[in-house]
């Protein structure tokens, strides 16, 4: 029945059984991912199968980690194409803004997402900011978004059962405060 892979205790059964392997697995997929996946939804699987605190963990380490591979990667693989592909577009003046004000611009652009995460990883690739600032910017200001949403998907079987719990109507309230940020 395919009810039964939409039981979120079943689901957090199988992560607790294959406690280290699970965790391994999900980290891997957020580390080499980013390079060719959206976030989002690795992001909303993180809090169906690990619950919003480990949900977090995992997914904050792992998304961290991604960034900055694909950030190693346009720096110093694929740097003619990434440039090629931001031609056009208003990232080419990132490096300027970064040159001026590094972690900053990184700070910003994580909270206030104009641009997908992807494609800023690759963006942040081709300018002059140093790779721990980077990494460091990217990890901080992406946890309230990563926080939100793992909340919010760590609640989101039970809607899909007939149930709204307390914790979905959290979840949907820390979604909506971190889409406002852009506003605020």
């Amino acid at each position: 029945h395919p009810e039964q892979y939409l039981d979120q205790e079943r689901l957090r059964q199988f992560g607790v059984s294959h406690r280290v392997l699970l965790p391994l697995m999900y980290l891997a997929v957020w580390t080499v991912g980013p390079l060719f996946l959206p976030g989002l939804p690795i992001t909303l699987a993180g809090g169906v199968l690990f619950g919003p605190i480990w949900g977090v963990v995992y997914t904050a380490l792992g998304s961290t980690c991604g960034a900055g591979l694909v950030f190693l990667v346009a720096r110093y693989l694929a740097r003619d194409w990434v440039a090629a592909k931001l031609t056009g577009t208003r990232l080419v003046s990132l490096d300027e803004k970064v040159a001026r004000q590094g972690w900053k611009i990184v700070a910003i652009s994580r909270l206030v997402p104009v641009f997908s995460y992807s494609l800023l990883n690759y963006a942040f690739g081709l300018t002059r900011i140093s790779f721990w600032s980077y990494l460091g910017a990217t990890f901080v200001f992406m946890l309230p978004s990563t926080i939100a949403y793992v909340y919010f998907s760590s609640n989101i079987l039970g809607l899909l059962q007939g149930k709204i719990s307390s914790g979905l109507i959290i979840g949907v309230l820390l979604v909506a405060v971190v889409s406002l940020i852009p506003v605020i």
